[in-house]
């Protein structure tokens, strides 16, 4: 109370001073009336009114992320409102890592083959800070090859009949050609960028069908794949690449991929715990050990494996994908095992991509679903395809993922998946942390804390027609209105 009554007073005697200072001639008494309708409005006095800023996009992409500044200001009692939701940053919930995609090899490949400068440029406008940049703060990278690559491989190919339990024959030389380069590039722009390894697949002299299709890791093998994974995080380190987090698998329910491993809950929690946790304790590597990876139809696979403390101490968290199953199953896990974390880490969208439906369900589920059931990051499948989704394993690799951007040559087509994302990672760096926000069955929303104490407030208008809103924080009201089925970040200072 004393504070704002003092800035009061001085704002007064500021006003006062410059009164004083006018000559007394007509145009002295224009003056003064002009200083004193500015002084009026300063920061501080009864009738300041700051700014907040909204950024929307529309279904029908006539907004793109379009920055509008709003008024705060007392509520009129005349204002019709539709939906009231109130922030509460007193009542918190866990700390994000990011949002971001899955950098494949075929994403990689497509950025090396452009001219320097327009690499140079997209990688900045994907992960720089500045106000032309969509900030990601998080990528996911295949441990070998996804299916998005030229071919499936592994760091460990050898001819038929061949094996190498030492790993003697461990070579990344292919990662060098485009993936690494391109780690390298985005780690200048973002240091901080937190990165995720998942395998598609162990190499194939390692699985009881010997191919890189299906098949399940032989347990004669279970300690050579174990130290696979720590001289993949130490090659890395080597070259400057952090791995905060691997996953043990990439979808291991969903052995027709190519390449791809069925790997069931027994066998990976037997895998965690007698040998890639205790590999790890004993390399010091530090990188989080993250389970499942794959739909929420089966939140029982990752509690079963949590069930075992003896695993337990060796997993960080679960991870996700949303080819089946609900969002909310995520809260399943977290209820079960609150102690350990939950990540959002694959959702494609198919070519040629809606626009509208695409932008509304991912919006929905992900970026406002999946942190209100827990998850530290979403993440999109994937970062870049040419304009044929090229890209991709024979034997069953995705023909049809569009990725977030498309490259053809130097040129760029932004993609839904960019919207997508861009509404959170601009906004929402790593370290911010969920607050409380009630949800209307129409009007979705999200809420953060920022490390910069912004508030940001993530909405999804589900009406077809334009609504008005009022949001309300610790006393705080401001008014914003939403189109038909609009999406909008609102920052809040």
């Amino acid at each position: 109370m004393f504070l704002c009554l003092f800035k009061k007073l001085a704002q007064q005697i500021n006003c006062l001073n410059k009164l004083l200072s006018q000559t007394y001639s007509i145009f002295g008494i224009f003056i003064v009336l002009g200083v004193l309708l500015s002084c009026k409005g300063q920061p501080g006095s009864e009738d300041a009114i700051s700014t907040a800023i909204v950024y929307r996009t529309s279904l029908d992409q006539t907004q793109l992320l379009n920055k509008v500044a709003i008024k705060m200001s007392a509520v009129s009692e005349t204002t019709s409102v539709e939906s009231t939701i109130t922030v509460d940053p007193s009542t918190t919930y866990q700390i994000m890592d990011g949002f971001g995609y899955t950098l494949t090899g075929g994403s990689a490949l497509h950025l090396q083959k452009m001219t320097a400068l327009s690499r140079g440029k997209i990688l900045e406008e994907l992960f720089g800070k500045g106000d032309n940049s969509i900030g990601v703060s998080y990528l996911r990278v295949s441990i070998g090859a996804s299916d998005l690559d030229e071919f499936p491989w592994s760091y460990n190919d050898l001819p038929s009949g061949k094996s190498d339990p030492d790993l003697k024959h461990f070579s990344m030389a292919y990662d060098t050609l485009y993936l690494i380069p391109t780690l390298k590039e985005i780690l200048k722009i973002s240091p901080q960028i937190k990165i995720m390894g998942s395998p598609w697949s162990p190499p194939a002299w390692m699985k009881d069908n010997k191919d890189t299709r299906g098949g399940s890791l032989l347990k004669e093998y279970y300690p050579a794949y174990a130290n696979y994974f720590v001289k993949y995080i130490k090659a890395m380190e080597a070259e400057g690449i952090p791995i905060d987090a691997i996953t043990v698998q990439n979808e291991p329910l969903h052995p027709g991929n190519n390449p791809s491993l069925l790997m069931i809950a027994k066998d990976q929690g037997e895998f965690v715990k007698n040998h890639l946790g205790p590999a790890f304790k004993e390399n010091g590597i530090e990188t989080k050990i993250i389970l499942y990876d794959h739909n929420a139809d089966r939140p029982d696979y990752p509690i079963s494996i949590l069930d075992d403390p003896q695993t337990a101490q060796y997993v960080d968290g679960s991870a996700f994908h949303l080819y089946g199953g609900t969002i909310d199953a995520l809260s399943k896990v977290h209820n079960a095992h609150p102690e350990k974390h939950l990540y959002f880490t694959e959702q494609w969208i198919g070519a040629p991509g809606d626009f509208e439906e695409n932008l509304s369900w991912h919006m929905e589920n992900l970026i406002i679903g999946a942190p209100r059931n827990w998850s530290r990051n979403v993440l999109q499948w994937n970062l870049a395809a040419d304009e044929n989704q090229k890209p991709h394993t024979d034997r069953g690799g995705c023909t049809r993922c569009l990725g977030a951007i498309t490259i053809k040559g130097d040129s760029i087509i932004r993609n839904p998946a960019y919207y997508i994302i861009a509404h959170a990672s601009k906004f929402v760096p790593p370290g911010s942390v969920r607050i409380d926000s009630n949800q209307e069955e129409n009007l979705l929303n999200v809420a953060y804390s920022t490390p910069e104490n912004k508030t940001v407030v993530i909405l999804q208008n589900k009406n077809n027609e334009t609504i008005t809103v009022e949001l309300n924080k610790e006393g705080e009201k401001l008014i914003i209105t939403l189109g038909g089925k609009d999406i909008a970040t609102l920052v809040w200072e």
